[in-house]
């Protein structure tokens, strides 16, 4: 211990390297529950490149293990701590160095937060359009390392499809630079790509170049409402099936609206069970909701509401930005999947998630990123009770197996981490397991880069 704060004191300032035990203590794990977290060594804070650099130098010649972490918001695990490891905090690098209204792009540190990103480039009337519900918090270095999602992927697509290029420090302090900056490019293999999702077990991601779109135009939000799961995912088929294509479309079902109205008191209808919402941000919104109305009373709806302005609009989206929050009031723990499913299984996916709920006598609400099939069952349970503790993982595991029997995979947009290695190993196979090993071998040959995750 005392030579690694040694090495990393000759080439960091004293305010970046933190080994109070109870300070230290606060970096050990993301949001994840059931999900085993170590005791790092110490917490460094770098500021710029070259101090990352000094630390992954330092951590190969020492043979430290080096756990990356953005805003700690992550629901897998993927940013838990081990044992003696380097907590490498990237937190205060947070600079947005560049907005460019011409190339429509921006680049950003890793600790520059998905907010401040979004609010900043809007004043030169452009756009980012990943927003996850921890979007305030989350920092895009810990959007890149889960490929994160949002409300508005089912349009604008998740984090992959706006990272252009990235610096990354590699294991051994050496600096890649990867992708471009220009509008296209297909120069050699996509190590963007590969970048992107990999929950920081290839490198250090230290700056990155993101896509940005023109600003679109407020959005208009309707409310639909469903006697059931299964017309509430009819309604979703029809409306991609008849070539709309919403900026959102979203999906709560009863546990949630519960959640939701006792936790705001925002007077969402209790009696239904499932709340769709569509959002267009089109030049004629109101024609667009007008004819998606239409198609969900003809897929069942009981009653259905657009918005009459922006302000009522983002009202029904405030009521599913705390959707998470407030079925984590339930109880005391939750454990919050991401399965996403083909869009015609939707409401398989509900009535199967609600069959394991009362077969395990468990509370667990959905929110669904319903446009592109990513649903968020919500196990609540409390985890000073071993018992119910055990019935919730056990749900957690039936849900994922019933995502991938659905034709599904384990996580749309929340990542692997700790938390479904065992499941990653189910969904990819024998010979794609072998094949991501050779991969992490190859650009972590030492296996120092957040050990112990993804497989």
């Amino acid at each position: 211990m005392s030579r690694l704060i040694e090495r990393l004191r000759g080439g960091l300032p004293d305010e970046a390297l933190v080994t109070d035990p109870d300070v230290t203590a606060g970096y050990a794990h993301d949001h994840a529950s059931f999900c085993p977290a170590g005791t790092p060594a110490v917490v460094v804070l770098p500021r710029t490149v070259e101090q990352v650099r000094h630390v992954m130098r330092t951590a190969t010649e020492l043979r430290v293990p080096v756990v990356p972490q953005g805003g700690r918001s992550g629901l897998s695990g993927a940013a838990n701590a081990t044992d003696g490891c380097i907590v490498l905090s990237l937190v205060r690098m947070d600079r947005i160095l560049e907005i460019d209204p011409v190339e429509r792009t921006a680049v950003v540190e890793p600790g520059v937060i998905n907010a401040v990103l979004s609010r900043a480039v809007a004043e030169k009337g452009l756009y980012y359009p990943p927003d996850p519900s921890s979007w305030e918090m989350c920092t895009i270095g810990g959007n890149i390392g889960t490929g994160a999602g949002g409300l508005c992927c089912v349009k604008y697509g998740v984090t992959a499809e706006y990272v252009l290029g990235l610096d990354v420090v590699l294991t051994d302090g050496r600096l890649l630079r990867t992708g471009r900056s220009t509008a296209k490019g297909v120069a050699g293999y996509d190590l963007t790509r590969l970048f992107v999702g990999s929950e920081g077990s290839l490198g250090i991601v230290v700056r990155a170049v993101l896509a940005l779109k023109p600003h679109p135009p407020r959005q208009l939000v309707l409310a639909a409402e469903f006697p059931s799961a299964a017309a509430a995912g009819d309604a979703v088929c029809r409306i991609m099936a008849d070539g709309h294509t919403p900026a959102l479309l979203e999906l709560m079902d009863r546990t949630t609206l519960r959640a939701v109205n006792k936790l705001a008191n925002m007077g969402l209808p209790e009696s239904t069970e499932a709340l769709l919402l569509a959002g267009f941000d089109t030049p004629d919104p109101a024609a667009d909701l007008a004819a998606v109305a239409a198609l969900c009373a003809a897929a069942g709806a009981t009653e259905v509401v657009p918005a009459s302005d922006a302000a009522e609009s983002e009202l029904l989206l405030k009521a599913r930005r705390l959707a998470i929050h407030a079925l984590e009031s339930i109880r005391s723990a939750t454990m919050i999947d991401d399965v996403c499913v083909p869009r015609a299984r939707l409401a398989d996916m509900l009535e199967g998630t609600a069959a394991v709920a009362a077969k395990h006598d468990l509370v667990i609400g959905v929110c669904a990123h319903a446009g592109d099939g990513n649903t968020h069952p919500v196990v609540c349970f409390d985890p000073r009770d071993a018992d119910e503790s055990r019935r919730a993982l056990a749900s957690f595991d039936e849900i994922m197996a019933l995502g991938l029997e659905l034709g599904g995979t384990i996580t749309g947009e929340h990542g692997v981490g700790v938390l479904k290695k065992e499941w990653l190993a189910r969904e990819i196979g024998p010979v794609g397991l072998e094949l991501q090993r050779g991969i992490k071998e190859l650009f972590d040959p030492l296996g120092l880069l957040n050990p112990g995750k993804l497989f």
